[in-house]
């Protein structure tokens, strides 16, 4: 299966999500990247049955300008709900708080975080979507979030010095369905094999594998 990527921002190079999304191998998953957002299309999306937006609200690395505007957010709407998945990671929460149908779409949005620090991730025993995941600790933005969806299915909690936040969850919309994972900024996160159990499974949830 073919996913679209949008990566890339100021804050958080594209090469981190590339590299941790090609760890998880032959997975069956094939991902194809778009770093600079004035390159999408709701067309070019439409041909791909999953999305993951791993992108703050910058254009590119190189242009912080925003990418979203109502047209888009109503774009990502109708895919959703017509059937496709979208998995939102770290930074795809991140810029998002005043787009108000994208941020209803994910379900919540980023609001702050600490000095980097180590960030304990604790997945759900038992859940579907934490099967091979064990919690683990690393140096991470710990991300905070407003989670705006009371329905939200949360299986993943995310604890520092600062407190405990909600690490990731999914809801549905229409006939799709959408994931959400807080950690993610460093490339050590991706690649530990908890979180890379973590991204397999959303990649199946959101895609209707399971």
């Amino acid at each position: 299966m073919r996913v679209l990527v949008l990566c890339d921002d100021f804050w958080h190079p594209a090469a981190t999500p590339r590299q941790g999304l090609d760890a998880l191998g032959h997975c069956g998953f094939e991902f194809d990247c778009l770093e600079n957002a004035h390159d999408w299309t709701a067309a070019g999306m439409a041909g791909y049955p999953l999305a993951v937006i791993a992108k703050s609200n910058n254009v590119s690395s190189s242009d912080q300008a925003p990418w979203v505007t109502g047209e888009i957010e109503r774009a990502f709407k109708e895919y959703v709900c017509q059937g496709n998945g979208l998995l939102v990671v770290h930074s795809g929460l991140a810029g998002y708080q005043e787009a108000l149908s994208l941020r209803a779409l994910m379900g919540g949005a980023f609001t702050q975080h600490p000095p980097q620090c180590p960030v304990i991730a604790t997945p759900q025993s038992g859940h579907p979507l934490t099967q091979g995941a064990a919690a683990f600790t690393l140096t991470d933005e710990h991300y905070f979030v407003d989670l705006d969806d009371p329905q939200a299915d949360v299986f993943l909690t995310t604890t520092s010095q600062h407190g405990s936040q909600p690490g990731g969850w999914t809801r549905a919309e229409g006939k799709g369905r959408v994931c959400a994972l807080t950690p993610g900024h460093n490339l050590e996160v991706w690649l530990h094999p908890s979180f890379q159990a973590l991204l397999l499974n959303a990649l199946r949830w959101c895609s209707a594998q399971t």
